[in-house]
């Protein structure tokens, strides 16, 4: 298996990064089940998957399902502040459980971008009024909303597989949503808790952690899962992805033109996010990209595919502190880990 020196001098191989896609496919299966479209043995993916996860190079975790796009809400928050205040300003809130994301922005019109869930409309609004508004070093906010979500993290892939391997890997099927709400009870809390810190835990290991039995954990989980309450979703370093420059552009296209979205700018290969929100700059996309020099070409791109988008800001990304609940550092690899807790 050949090697391939990514970025900042990592050294990861093809079958590294095979397994990451193949997790982005398949987060918690089993390795035996990964094996025969990867060609490895079960012990040799679990070996390098061990690796990976503790250089920081990738992780699993538990995120909501397609039942938060219902009952959930989704708000991009970005504020100003004085430019000594940036980096004390960005671990402070990394460490607030609804900043599911914080993110350092190059000078601009904000310097820092966050993105904010919570299980409704009330409870963001709170959030920026009463904590974020109040921290001495904010001098402005802004804050929209989503109002649909065409791309997110957990349908980003990092393009390893080919055709064929895809095809043996196959998917892992569960229902698009639940029947009906779903109640959670503080062992479903516990165990989302677990599962957004390492969405590989092993059944067993989530038993003793929320002081149940495995049989309870695996009914839990299913629940949880096809009632569409959970997700799980592979991420990676730019070390792993090729991808080291992160730009949010922010732009305005006409209603009728907004529902075309998903079958233009999500289609793109580098689109990581991508969400029709609220106010005048009615578009967010954010895109992963291998050089600066690729952000004029993606905008034109963009915008060649939907004619109608006039962007109106491009903001640049200079380092991520919190990626959807886990801290990372300077090179973007996961060092820790707040839980978000959304639900």
């Amino acid at each position: 298996m050949s090697e391939v020196t990514v970025l900042d001098s990592v050294t990861v191989s093809e079958l590294d990064l095979a397994l990451v896609h193949a997790l982005q496919v398949r987060p918690r299966a089993a390795w035996t089940d990964l094996a025969p479209s990867l060609g490895a043995t079960a012990v040799t993916l679990a070996r390098r998957w061990e690796r990976l996860t503790e250089e920081g190079l990738a992780w699993v975790s538990a995120v909501p399902g397609p039942a938060f796009s219902s009952g959930g809400c989704t708000a991009f928050v970005f504020l100003r502040c004085a430019p000594a205040a940036r980096e004390r300003l960005a671990s402070h809130i990394a460490e607030l459980p609804e900043a599911v994301t914080v993110e350092l922005l190059a000078p601009g019109r904000a310097d820092l971008m966050l993105d904010v869930l919570a299980p409704d409309l009330a409870t963001v609004q709170s959030f920026v009024d009463k904590e974020l508004a109040a921290l001495p070093d904010v001098l402005d906010i802004e804050c929209v909303f989503a109002t649909s979500l065409y791309a997110e993290g957990s349908r980003w892939r990092l393009g390893s597989l080919d055709a064929a391997q895809l095809s043996v890997l196959g998917r892992a099927g569960t229902p698009d949503g639940p029947g009906g709400p779903i109640v959670l009870n503080s062992l479903d809390r516990a165990l989302l808790d677990a599962l957004a810190a390492d969405g590989r835990t092993r059944l067993t290991e989530l038993a003793d952690l929320i002081g149940t039995s495995a049989a309870t954990v695996r009914r839990r989980l299913h629940r949880l899962s096809a009632g569409g309450v959970m997700g799980f979703r592979c991420d990676v370093a730019p070390a792993v992805s090729g991808l080291p420059v992160s730009v949010t552009f922010r732009g305005h296209a006409p209603a009728g033109d907004v529902n075309r979205l998903h079958r233009t700018l999500a289609t793109l290969p580098e689109c990581r996010l991508l969400a029709a929100v609220t106010g005048g700059a009615n578009v967010l996309a954010t895109y992963w990209l291998r050089d600066i020099g690729s952000v004029q070409q993606r905008e034109t791109a963009a915008c060649a595919q939907l004619p109608a988008l006039h962007v109106t800001e491009r903001a640049l990304g200079t380092r991520t502190v919190k990626r959807m609940g886990h801290l990372l550092d300077g090179a973007g690899r996961r060092t820790g880990v707040r839980p978000i807790r959304p639900w």
